[in-house]
């Protein structure tokens, strides 16, 4: 029953946000944010202490500014998916603008299939879905929600385009099929993870356990790992980021996929440095996997402790 109330709410939302101007619907998902900002207190201080260790040289004020983005940011982040996977494919087209686009296509040509990763940064949901009408439809490597009528809900939206949906648990051969055609596989990196594969790498001058499967199937497949990333343009459009492919360790390298993930951080990071305000800074990054570290995420991707990916 709850979950079924859940999933009424949250599709009278989305009704609304349909009919909605698009103005309106970006105004109505900042305030939305804004709002968490200032009743959720439990995210607000993991938000500000994550910032503190992150940017001790800025000011308390400074991080609370970053902090209050942050929060306006994601509702209004909701606000915008729901609204754009609406739109008419044309339309969808019309409200990016992509950098990187040479990138993407030499990383193809080469036809071991692309890894595209990234983070809970930006608009990295919209970017999926418009990469599938400017390139090709990926797969995209996701846990499912533990609601399954929301699961089915969101996925339709992460779908409207083409793109597979691909869940994390067991998924290496649906990986492997999908590069071994020539695809892209899309992934996050930037949750804390407790399993077995998971290893230390640097993330903002902190140990953070970290996926490896990444860098593993890149090693194992040769796949190009492109970095993308999806900022905000003014007037509600967006930049989708196809930086340089990260380069793969070196034949005598003595841990290649610890090498090749800190790589992939290190770019996360520089983005994150850049566009502060852009990331999932509530969620606990850091922290040694006691019960006393563990919050229920306030955001569906990282809501749980990431489970075995592959």
């Amino acid at each position: 029953m709850r979950h079924r109330i859940e999933y009424l709410l949250v599709a009278a939302m989305a009704f609304g946000i349909r009919i909605m101007p698009r103005p309106i619907a970006r105004l109505a998902g900042t305030m939305v944010g804004f709002a968490f900002f200032t009743l959720d207190g439990v995210h607000r201080r993991i938000t500000l202490d994550n910032l503190a260790s992150a940017f001790p040289r800025r000011s308390a004020a400074e991080r609370r500014a970053i902090a209050r983005h942050v929060f306006s940011h994601f509702g209004r982040l909701l606000f915008e998916l729901l609204k754009f996977s609406t739109f008419p494919h044309k339309r969808m087209l019309a409200l990016v603008d992509v950098d990187g686009e040479e990138r993407v296509r030499q990383a193809y040509a080469q036809g071991r299939g692309v890894l595209f990763f990234t983070g809970h940064f930006g608009y990295w949901e919209i970017h999926a879905i418009a990469h599938a009408l400017k390139f090709q439809p990926i797969g995209v490597l996701a846990r499912p929600l533990d609601n399954p009528h929301l699961n089915a809900f969101l996925e339709g939206v992460r779908s409207c385009t083409g793109n597979t949906v691909i869940y994390r648990r067991s998924a290496l051969r649906r990986v492997l099929r999908t590069l071994d055609a020539g695809q892209g596989v899309a992934l996050l990196i930037d949750q804390h993870i407790l399993t077995p594969e998971a290893v230390y790498v640097d993330f903002f001058e902190r140990p953070a356990a970290t996926t490896s499967a990444l860098a593993a199937i890149a090693l194992r497949t040769g796949a190009p790992v492109v970095p993308v990333f999806a900022v905000p343009l003014e007037r509600g459009r967006y930049r989708l980021i196809y930086d340089h492919p990260i380069e793969p360790p070196r034949a005598d390298s003595p841990d290649p996929v610890a090498e090749l993930t800190q790589r992939c951080t290190d770019v996360l990071e520089m983005y994150v440095r850049r566009y502060p305000g852009l990331w999932l800074w509530m969620h606990r990054r850091w922290r040694d996997g006691t019960s006393s570290d563990r919050v229920p995420g306030m955001f569906p991707a990282a809501s749980r402790d990431a489970e075995a990916d592959v």
